[in-house]
């Protein structure tokens, strides 16, 4: 099978590590990939929201399924144009990809549906928005309508915030048209989790639950990133959040999508806060989420490929999908001034014995060197027998992984393991 994942990221790095596994794969074309990922497949220089291209790549190549990993080619629709030209896909087509591509329809459809989730307003205008936010509890969370590269939720702790966050969004267009509609929602209170699942519209299959680190700096200091680091399973999903999880907020939400007439198929991820009143929905996704595939895919025993093709064909009931008892930790190394201001260019030396526990996110090829391009550089992956093996593993590795102004969290999933300490 010749196949094409879309996107550039750790987390597509991470499918392909694992798309590689499976015999029937001859050849596979990351689109436009990035200088790690390509020791594992063809990278082509397309952009991912390049859609014309990318239907035009296909069609001439004769890819035989794309993997649409990216957030904006799904939520443009680039599933529909695939199939159009005879390309099955995974990831659900733009109809359903909206559950993450405008806060404002999920959130009214969790509102339709009585899924649990944080109390909030919707608004189109700045002046409405302001007068709303000069007025509410606070803290609050002011969140961009559209995608924003993960950073359009802004966490206000002070009036002055929510106030400066409505002005950045709505009048500066901080995230362009994204902006042109927010929604303030209450605060909630609790350890987060993230469970991604796969579904083909009809069978609902959650993968292990994980926790991001999103802050910048140790103790969840520092402004908000794209990730610094995961660790799974996550020890805040218990027992009962997950039964109040799946009853409530996971499948409802796949028969919901369904009802709506916009089944979701392919990677559906439930971004969850445990409150003290239960499992409620902080986001959804309409895929993987980054940094989480890359602790939730070395988990993964059963094969990927089979598993992504079953969602597209609607039999995923048959086919078994089984993960690991062990645990994985990924610390991301970033560089120093992530996510403002940073310096890049710099060489990446990563040994030999460790290329399959690394992900690279941001690093371009230059003169036969692999040298640092983006924020987030690599993602390093230690897995173990239980959680406190894997976070020890993970940092040693991370600590044989270097390149100039590398910078990384010192402390990923120093919480969860206090957490498994308590019981």
């Amino acid at each position: 099978m010749k196949i094409m994942v879309i996107g550039g990221g750790g987390r597509e790095h991470a499918i392909i590590k694992k798309l590689r596994e499976n015999k029937t794969v001859e050849k596979i074309f990351c689109l436009p990939g990035n200088g790690g990922i390509a020791l594992d497949a063809e990278c082509v220089p397309i952009g991912s929201t390049d859609i014309p291209a990318i239907v035009d790549f296909a069609a001439k190549t004769g890819i035989d399924y794309a993997v649409v990993a990216q957030d904006d080619p799904l939520i443009l629709g680039c599933v529909d144009e695939l199939n159009k030209i005879g390309v099955p896909c995974f990831g659900p087509d733009k109809k359903a990809a909206i559950i993450e591509g405008s806060k404002v329809f999920s959130k009214n459809f969790m509102k339709k549906y009585n899924i649990p989730t944080a109390e909030y307003e919707v608004f189109e205008d700045a002046k409405s928005a302001l007068e709303y936010v000069k007025a509410c509890k606070i803290p609050t969370v002011v969140k961009a309508d559209g995608p924003a590269l993960g950073k359009g939720a802004l966490v206000c702790m002070t009036r002055d915030e929510a106030i400066e966050a409505v002005r950045e969004i709505m009048e500066d267009k901080k995230f362009g048209a994204s902006g042109d509609k927010i929604v303030v929602e209450e605060f909630m209170t609790g350890p987060e989790v993230s469970v991604l699942a796969f579904t083909d519209g009809e069978t609902v299959i959650p993968m292990v639950p994980s926790t991001d680190h999103k802050r910048a700096h140790d103790g969840d200091e520092g402004l908000n990133t794209g990730g610094m680091g995961t660790i799974a399973p996550s020890p805040y999903y218990t027992k009962d959040a997950e039964k109040a999880a799946l009853e409530k907020i996971i499948y409802p939400t796949v028969r919901a999508m369904k009802a709506e007439g916009r089944p979701f198929k392919g990677c559906l991820y439930f971004g969850l806060m445990i409150t003290p009143e239960g499992p409620k929905v902080v986001e959804y996704n309409c895929r993987f989420g980054d940094p989480e595939t890359q602790v939730v895919l070395p988990l993964l025993k059963s094969d990927l490929l089979d598993i992504m093709l079953a969602t597209t064909n609607g039999n995923l009931k048959d086919v078994p999908v089984e993960f690991s008892d062990g645990a994985a930790c990924c610390v991301i190394l970033a560089s120093s001034g992530y996510p403002e201001k940073y310096e890049k260019g710099f060489e990446i030396t990563i040994p030999d014995e460790l290329s399959d526990k690394v992900y690279v996110a941001g690093a371009k090829k230059e003169n036969g060197r692999l040298v640092t391009s983006g924020g987030r550089v690599l993602g390093v992956v230690g897995t173990g027998h239980d959680l406190p093996e894997a976070v020890k593993t993970a940092y040693s590795y991370a600590e044989r992984v270097s390149f100039e102004n590398a910078y990384y969290r010192k402390d990923i999933g120093k919480k969860a393991l206090e957490a498994l300490k308590e019981g």
